[in-house]
């Protein structure tokens, strides 16, 4: 398969890792289990597009983005990143692409930030002009000047994953692969990181695939979503087709002035009440309704001085959607919209 264009093109991908696991009643003895991480992968992802590639721990994610980047070798099937073959021209692919992964840093632990930041310029052949003023966008966008000559071990966890994500799109790459990028931050930290990835794309065209939990990563950065499950593409689509698909549900929870009896609003279901009444929580359809709209309806009933909004689960959206792929006769197998 070959996609003109295509910055990611993945067409039945198979990974598979032998484990060995202990035989039952024989506590010394091992036993050798083919275990497929990645299943039978077909996608492809065009310049300029932000995709939410999501799932449960353990669903494969992890191991496609390593195929992509060619950190592992595929079992079958091909990859094929910024139009290059991973495995044999990772150095050149190297130089096109940012990966941020969760358990991997590419920062120096007992080097100060900005001595980091100086080896990946050299790393990636910067012009020192180029590197500078690189440097100080970033610097500036994401907030590091306060920690900027500090040793990475010694920085906290929202502050390296800023630090993370600023060394992954020194070189200005083509194609961005964030792994969580928002654990850890605070809500003003995460809504700087947001507007500023929306920014990379919208003046850059920068690509960008996003693994994430945090459904709201992916409502306010992505277009399209990529749901896999052992190893399996789910769905592919957007995510209000994956919200009408599933009937996943958001949940406004309100602190409310004085303790009231428990609301009844239209179009929400009433999930309980904490503190005698002071604080509801209801579910609803974003499909059908808006937070706002609920608001709106709590604050005829009662005086509202606090609120928050759940977004759903992503192990609840991809439970879900697999039970429906199962009710309607899929037998498991992948849906799209």
């Amino acid at each position: 398969m070959t996609v003109p264009g295509a910055v990611v093109e993945v067409d039945r991908l198979v990974r598979e890792f032998t484990v060995r696991e202990p035989v039952p009643g024989r506590r010394l003895r091992r036993r050798a289990r083919r275990v497929r991480a990645v299943d039978e992968m077909t996608f492809t992802v065009g310049p300029g597009e932000a995709v939410g590639y999501i799932g449960a721990n353990g669903a494969g994610k992890s191991t496609t983005i390593k195929m992509l980047a060619g950190i592992l070798v595929p079992t079958s099937g091909s990859v094929r990143t910024c139009g290059l073959e991973p495995i044999g021209e990772r150095r050149t692919l190297s130089r096109r692409i940012g990966v941020v992964f969760g358990q991997r840093s590419q920062l120096w632990w007992d080097l100060p930030l900005s001595e980091s930041f100086a080896i990946l310029g050299a790393i990636h052949r910067l012009e020192p002009d180029a590197l500078a003023s690189r440097r100080a966008e970033l610097v500036e966008e994401l907030e590091l000047a306060d920690f900027w000559s500090t040793p990475v071990r010694q920085l906290s966890l929202g502050q390296r994953r800023r630090a993370e994500v600023a060394a992954a799109l020194l070189h200005r790459p083509e194609l961005v692969v964030l792994d969580e990028p928002t654990i850890g931050l605070d809500v003003l930290s995460k809504q700087r990181l947001r507007e500023f990835l929306v920014h990379e794309r919208r003046t850059r065209g920068t690509t960008l695939l996003l693994t994430t939990h945090d459904m709201g990563d992916v409502e306010r950065l992505c277009e399209r979503v990529l749901v896999v499950d052992h190893g399996r593409l789910a769905y592919d689509g957007t995510l209000s087709g994956l919200g009408a698909t599933v009937a996943a549900e958001r949940i406004l929870v309100v602190d409310l002035a004085e303790p009231v009896a428990d609301l009844q609003v239209p179009g929400t279901r009433h999930l309980g009440s904490e503190g005698e009444g002071v604080r509801q929580r209801l579910a609803f359809d974003p499909a059908t309704t808006t937070a706002a709209a609920v608001l709106t309806a709590v604050q005829t009933r009662a005086e509202v001085r606090d609120l928050s909004v759940a977004e759903p689960d992503v192990e609840d959206v991809v439970r879900r959607l697999w039970a429906r792929n199962r009710a309607v006769g899929a037998g498991g197998r992948p849906g799209s919209a």
